[in-house]
This record gives C-alpha cells, sequence and structure tokens, in this order.
C-alpha cells in the first residue's frame, strides 16, 4: 500500500504549497520508536543533554527568518507573533539545558542507616531516572512553542527520553524543518540523530500511543482527539502516562465593585484578550461573569467598541474555522442569548470576533445552555450577567476543570480588608491550574513558579507542560537500599562529587559534599552550603 502525501496548506487560500512528507505506515512508526530507543544510552549524561538543548536552540535561531517564513505560510499567525513564538522557544530549551546543569530535578534524598529508629532505618538513597521514549503529539496554534521543538520535547530530552514527534497536519513544512535543525544539533554533540525522529498522519499518532516502547505522551489539542489518546494509553497491556492538555474555557469573574472602578479598562483588556491570534490560545477567556447594572453595562459597552474595532482573521485551518462558525451559529441560537457584536464568517477564509451575553441564571441550572460552559475555539467569548454572589457562585459551581481562572477586584477588595477578595480567589482556586487577579491569562511565562495545566477537562494530569518542572512528567524515582557507594551513581555519593541540589538525613544541601555520619549519630547539624551548586 503506497503512503498517502502529507501536504503543506496555505490557509489563507487554502491552497496546497507543496507536499513535503509522506503519513507513516505502521512499519515506519516502529522503526522511528525502536531508533529512538536505541538512542536513549547517549542521553544517560547530563552535560550531553544540556549541550544538546543550547545547540538546538542556536541553530533555531540562526534558522529564525526560514522558520517564521514557513510557519506563517502554514499558519498565517504572522511575522511578529512567530517570531516572538519562536524566541520563547529557544529560551524554553536554553532554560531547560540550565535545569540539566542544576540537578535539583533530580530530587537526590539521601538517609542514612540509623539503627536508633524504630524500626531500625537502612541506608536509602533516592532519586530520578528518565522512563524511556517520550511520544509528542504536536499542537496546530503554537507551530514551535507547543510542536517539533516545543515544551514537550525540551523538558522530555532533557529527562533524558528520547521523543518521537507526531507532527501536526496544520504545519507539516514547518516540523520538518524544525525536526531536521533539533536532529543536526544532536550530530554536532556527537549523539545519534534519532533522539529526536519525527512521524506525520492520524494513523501514525493512534499507533504511536500504543507502540510496547514508549513510556510516555505529551498531547496538545482537542478534548476528543485527547481523550481518545487517553482512553487507548490506559488501556494498553502496560498503561503509560498521559500528559494531555484538552480544552479550557478560563473563566473569569468580574466583580460589581471592579465594573465600577475600571470597567472601561476591563472591558477593553478582555476585547484584546480574547481576539488575540484570531482566538486560537488555549487560555482564551472564553467565558465571562460581568454584574448586571450600570457598572456592568459600562464594561460591556466597552467590550462591545473594542471588539467591534478589531479586524478579521485567518485560523489555523478550515475544518477549526467551520467548526467555530457552527459552535457560535449553535450558542447564538440559544433562548436569552444576545449577540452585540456577532462573531462568525468573512468571505471565504476569514473570521470575524464577537460575543454573546446571556443573562447568569439562564446557565445556573440545566443543561439547556450547556453549550456555553464549552470551549468554542476562535474569536469568541460568552458574558453572562448575573445578579448577585449567589448566582455567580452557582454558575461557577457548574463550571469543568480549566487551564486557568481570572478574578477582577476593586481597590478595596484587593486590599484584603473586608475578606471577599480572598473569599472569591478561595471559591476560584479549585477550577483551575493558575488563578490571575487583575490580569489577563493569554501569555504563559515560561517561568520556574508557572503552572500550565488544570483539572480534568483542562489536562489529564496533575502535571505542568510550561515551567521547568514540566520535565517532572518524564522522570520516576528510584530507591537503592545499603547499595555500595562504588556501585551507585555519582549523584548518590556521601561527597556529592557534581554538587547537585540534595536532601541529606532530612535537611536541605545546595551542593558540594558532607561525611556520612555513623549509624544512631545526630543528623540535625546545619547543612553545609558553600558547595557549587550544578555540575
Amino acid at each position: 500500500m503506497t503512503a498517502a502525501p502529507v501536504w503543506s496548506v496555505d490557509p489563507r487560500t487554502g491552497k496546497r504549497r507543496a507536499q513535503v512528507a509522506q503519513e507513516a505506515t505502521p512499519e515506519d512508526v516502529d522503526r522511528a520508536v525502536r531508533a529512538a530507543h536505541d538512542a536513549r544510552a547517549a542521553l544517560a549524561e547530563r552535560p550531553v543533554r544540556a549541550a544538546l538543548l543550547r545547540s538546538a536552540a542556536r541553530l533555531l535561531d540562526e534558522a529564525r527568518d526560514e522558520v517564521v517564513e514557513t510557519a506563517d505560510a502554514e499558519t498565517a499567525l504572522g511575522a511578529p507573533r512567530l517570531t516572538g513564538e519562536l524566541a520563547r522557544t529557544t529560551a524554553q530549551l536554553r532554560a531547560f539545558a540550565d535545569i540539566v546543569e542544576e540537578g535539583g530535578f533530580l530530587d537526590v534524598r539521601i538517609d542514612h542507616a540509623d539503627d536508633t529508629r524504630t524500626p531500625p532505618w537502612p541506608d536509602l538513597r533516592r532519586w530520578k531516572v528518565p522512563l524511556g521514549v517520550v511520544a509528542v503529539y504536536s499542537a496546530s496554534n503554537f507551530p514551535l512553542a507547543f510542536s517539533v521543538p516545543g515544551g514537550d520535547t525540551a523538558s522530555a530530552l532533557a529527562a533524558g527520553c528520547p521523543v518521537v514527534v507526531k507532527a501536526h497536519p496544520d504545519h507539516p513544512a514547518t516540523s520538518e524543518l524544525c525536526a531536521s535543525l533539533l536532529r543536526r544539533a544532536a550530530a554536532e554533540e556527537g549523539l545519534p540523530e534519532d533522539v529526536v525522529v519525527l512521524v506525520h498522519g492520524f494513523d501514525a499518532g493512534v499507533a504511536l500511543v500504543g507502540h510496547p516502547l514508549i513510556a510516555a505522551a505529551g498531547f496538545t489539542g482537542s478534548v476528543r482527539g485527547g481523550r481518545a489518546l487517553y482512553d487507548a494509553a490506559a488501556a494498553r497491556p502496560a498503561p503509560i502516562p498521559f500528559h494531555g492538555e484538552l480544552g479550557s474555557l478560563n473563566p473569569v469573574l468580574v466583580t460589581e465593585a471592579a465594573s465600577a472602578e475600571r470597567g472601561e479598562e476591563i472591558g477593553g483588556g478582555l476585547a484584546a484578550s480574547m481576539t488575540l491570534g484570531a482566538g486560537q490560545f488555549c487560555t482564551k477567556p472564553g467565558f465571562v461573569l460581568v454584574p448586571e447594572g450600570a457598572p456592568g453595562d459600562g464594561l460591556v459597552k466597552a467590550l462591545t467598541v473594542a471588539v467591534a474595532d478589531a479586524g478579521a482573521g485567518v485560523m489555523l485551518d478550515h475544518r477549526m474555522r467551520d467548526a467555530f462558525v457552527a459552535g457560535v451559529a449553535e450558542r447564538a441560537e440559544l433562548p436569552g442569548v444576545q449577540a452585540p457584536v456577532r462573531p462568525g464568517p468573512d468571505g471565504d477564509h476569514r473570521v470575524v470576533p464577537g460575543f454573546l451575553t446571556v443573562p447568569a441564571d439562564r446557565l445556573a441550572t440545566g443543561d439547556a445552555h450547556e453549550a456555553l460552559l464549552e470551549e468554542c475555539f476562535g474569536p469568541v467569548t460568552v458574558v453572562a450577567r448575573y445578579r448577585n454572589e449567589d448566582e455567580a457562585a452557582a454558575v461557577l459551581g457548574r463550571l469543568p476543570g480549566n487551564l486557568t481562572a481570572t478574578l477582577h477586584l476593586g481597590a478595596d477588595e484587593a486590599s484584603g480588608a473586608d475578606g471577599r477578595g480572598a473569599a472569591l480567589l478561595e471559591r476560584l482556586t479549585p477550577l483551575a491550574g493558575r488563578v490571575l487577579v487583575d490580569g489577563w491569562p493569554t501569555g504563559v511565562a515560561v517561568a520556574p513558579a508557572q503552572h500550565h495545566g488544570g483539572p480534568y477537562p483542562a489536562t489529564t494530569s496533575t502535571s505542568t507542560s510550561v515551567g521547568g518542572t514540566a520535565i517532572e512528567r518524564w522522570l520516576r524515582p528510584v530507591t537503592y537500599q545499603s547499595t555500595p557507594q562504588a556501585l551507585l551513581p555519582p549523584e548518590l555519593h556521601d561527597d556529592n562529587p557534581l554538587g547537585v541540589p540534595r536532601h541529606v538525613d532530612g535537611r536541605l544541601e545546595q551542593g558540594g559534599s558532607r561525611p556520612a555520619p555513623h549509624a544512631g549519630a545526630d543528623t540535625g547539624t546545619p547543612a553545609d552550603t558553600d558547595g557549587a551548586a550544578g555540575a
């Protein structure tokens, strides 16, 4: 059977640009996974992994013009946006290189033998090891930062896991280009190129999650597609971790005080956030609770003006555009729903942004308006007007899990003086992995404290796909008991020759060496903090 061609398509015209690859057959997927599996040992040393990540970042930066031009031709996201996304992507690669060198992600914990305890403790030494080959499923809306060279790939390589990336069909040429750069980086560092392997095609994605040598998977996409792969990962003879980002409504609650104090500002900020990138951000604020009455009316008026002034945009592909148009039409016909600025099609390839309004009491009970509580991918948001806090709380109680939840407060509420702000923040916390106050969720900083994840269906696990702790998804803990140090990795030796941060006998060490205590000795001395951190 001849493999189907993979075409690069211009979303601005719907026309094919070029054939860039062929869809992988089951045999191709098997070869790809086995090649990556054979490359595992090459990633064993942390300095090698750090060098690979930095070389990959350098090569991507050097090829910036070609990468941005190719990505724009396939996504219509525009050179400014893609230039920024590439900078974020290479910064992320370098950040993981720093994390690998520092070594804290290994979570080394050493408890020396102590015969004074009941029962006595043996010598125990714990750290984390890579899981194995990781399957990465690229996202449509971030052809760089959540695709071939993106966070899942960077964090997996940092953990010591080779990756097999399933390219997204919306940007196959970009995927091929980026994969070639990552493989070239591997070759320059003396590593097998197959530490990164690329495959194309829907069937390849299904085969990938079921391959017995795949140890874990990372996915960014739709609820339907992600849930199918999640179920397949769980149904394997040996189930594997599946870290899926599936969908998010990203609710916003605006208090009456906030509306009164800065309703125009909030309306303008909401318009900018929900139309950014034609509304194709996973963190787009898609549902907003605004009070009834004059303060809320002012906010909605400002939103109306700002959204009406926003230009039409091109969505990533016609399938998404059709789903957006149909989703808006379905929601707009529900009882009580109005469209101050009606979103919808604009010609054959573009869409115009807009928003819908509905009384919050329509959403507090029953399923007639359930569609308004589900993500609609594209430049649209739903504004629910609530009469009092109890009504707003009833609606919040019906929302699914989200990546983000946002709270806009008045000055007195934000000061904490009356306790209302803290109470509202507590109410939003169970809904999301990132809770914002007086801001907007679009834009996810790649920072150590970042968490990009949330309760289902936002994600299928409790991990993050952005920030340094994303590396934890591809590791598992192992404890060695009563093992001679000569047999252990250097990170677990008493003298800590590589200077990794560790917990020893319950106390944090930032690096350096520390002599082992005698069994039963007092281990309550201060940790040595003079050693160098990182290898």
